[in-house]
Order: C-alpha cells, then structure tokens, then sequence
C-alpha cells in the first residue's frame, strides 16, 4: 500500500530547463526545486536495518556527545522548515519546501530509531512552538545546515574510513548525508532566487537579516566552544569543531580541513552545475588553510 506523500502535487513530466539561465528566473526556480523534488528517496524510517554492533563498537557509538542535540537539532529544523512552507504562495515552491520539511523531521525519525536500537539515553523531548518569524527560522536552519554539514560530510568519512562506524552502520546512515546535501543545495539556490524576487524595499532589510543570522551562527558557536569542559552541553554542540578526536582519530586542522572540502565538493558535485553551490563555509575554510600554510611555511633563511 502506498503512502500518500505529505506534500503537494507537482508535474512530473514538464520538461526541465535546458541551455543557461539567469539566478532568479522561472528556469531557475523550476530547477532549483524539481531538484530537491526528483531526487526524493522515498525510504521509511521504520523499515531500516540498524546491524547488530558487537559491544565495543556499541560502546563507542553509545560515547558519542551529540546524540540528544542530533535529535532536537532535526526536530526544531523540521518545524522551522515546515511553518516557513506556510507562508510560500508559488506551488511549486511551497510543494519542494514541504518536502524539505518532511525529510528534516525524518531525520529526527532516524535518529530516534537509532537510539532506540542501541539503547541511548536521552533527556526529555523540549514541548517546541512554532517561530513567530518564519523566514528568520528558516534562514537560521539553512545557512546552520550549511555549516554543519560540511564539517559532518568530512566526519561521516573518518568514522568510516576508520572503521569507527561499521560499513554496516555506514550504509543504513548514509541517505540521511544525503539528504543534507540536497537541502544545502536547495538553500543556497533559494536565497539566491529570493533576492531577485523580493520586492525592492524587501532588499535592504533581508540583506541585514542575512548578516544578522550569520552573526547569530557565529556567537552561538563561540558560546559553544566556551561550554567545552563546563558542561556536557557545551560539549554536544561543539562536537563539529572536535569531533575526529570524539572519533578516536587524530588529524591536524589542515587533514580535517581538506576531507571535509573534498566530501563537500564529492556529495554536491552530483548534482545540475548551473545551480549555485554552497560556498562560504569552503571559502572560508580554503581561506583558513591559507593562512596556516603561510604561518607554518618555514622562513628562508638569512
């Protein structure tokens, strides 16, 4: 029996656009979320095989800092991402974001399921309220997925290059990485065609809000560094700044920096290059690694 899908209808059929288009188009739109759209995996959470681990690899599963706020971190995105749908009046667009919706909120699905499979503890469920600006929550939840996700595309591939997850657990895990990068992607072309779109006196104050959400990522961020070792919160949520050490593998800032560029550029490198790509958090990091080079660059002697 097949489930209906909890979003709109959409054709499936009309053509894709062909040749170059111009950021905030028609084609542009109709790419952007036909993308998101086509590329659904219609997987159900309850129907996955989480393997049997053997018990030191239980263990190490069970150590991880991040299970509890991997499952509020989905449930908060899932509702940000659906009330944001709400207010969307294109169908095409309201259908993909819905989409999106459901996706972030199966994610929370998966990970309860594994923590119910392995038997990890977790707080009470916070009793969350929808956003009153729902266009600063979703832009909150893309531009913070944008973040977290390149450095856990590098981290997905130490745990299992390492071993630290078994090829098992890689693979049951895997489509939920990939469900990250779609929504990366969808974001990134969603404000892209947004700005165009907008009404003109929009512009300026989504232009602050964009710098004001940043500056929220970034404080939040520095709040959680300073929580490391005050309390197992702090840690949790800092988990992408220290997480190969979490993995039990020891790599300098410049290893981690170039497998997490190269898993970005591999998961996002699939799909249509005429959409944008995600390029602040590389960009930064590229920059980053820049300046390492030349600060550990050996000085030629006088």
């Amino acid at each position: 029996m097949e489930i209906a899908a909890p979003w709109g209808e959409y054709d499936k059929s009309a053509p894709l656009p062909t040749g170059a288009f111009k950021l905030g188009s028609k084609d542009h739109l109709m790419l952007m979320c036909r993308t998101l759209l086509d590329t659904h995996d219609p997987y159900r959470p309850a129907l996955l095989d989480w393997p049997r681990l053997d018990a030191e690899t239980e263990r190490k599963i069970k150590s991880l800092p991040i299970w509890d706020v991997a499952v509020a971190v989905e449930e908060r995105a899932g509702l940000n991402v659906r009330t944001f749908a709400g207010h969307i009046d294109d169908p095409l667009l309201k259908t993909a974001v819905q989409m999106d919706a459901f996706e972030e909120t199966r994610h929370k699905t998966v990970l309860a399921n594994l923590v119910e499979a392995y038997g990890i503890e977790m707080p009470p469920p916070e009793d969350l309220k929808p956003p009153r600006d729902a266009e600063w929550a979703f832009m909150v939840t893309g531009y913070s997925e944008c973040i977290d996700s390149f450095f856990g595309f590098g981290l997905f591939k130490l745990a299992a290059d390492s071993g630290f997850f078994p090829q098992e657990l890689v693979d049951t895990f895997d489509p939920v990485m990939r469900e990250e990068a779609r929504h990366i992607l969808f974001f990134v072309n969603w404000v892209a065609w947004w700005r165009r779109n907008m009404p003109w006196w929009r512009r300026p104050w989504f232009e602050v809000k964009v710098v004001a959400v940043w500056l929220f990522l970034i404080a939040e961020r520095m709040s959680f560094a300073k929580g490391m070792g005050a309390n197992p919160k702090g840690e949790d949520t800092n988990f992408t700044l220290n997480g190969s050490k979490e993995l039990g593998v020891e790599v300098t800032f410049s290893e981690l920096a170039k497998i997490c560029l190269a898993e970005n550029d591999r998961r996002l490198g699939t799909y249509d290059k005429r959409l944008k790509q995600p390029r602040f958090v590389p960009k930064m990091m590229r920059l980053a690694l820049g300046i390492t080079g030349l600060w550990h660059r050996p000085r030629a002697a006088s």
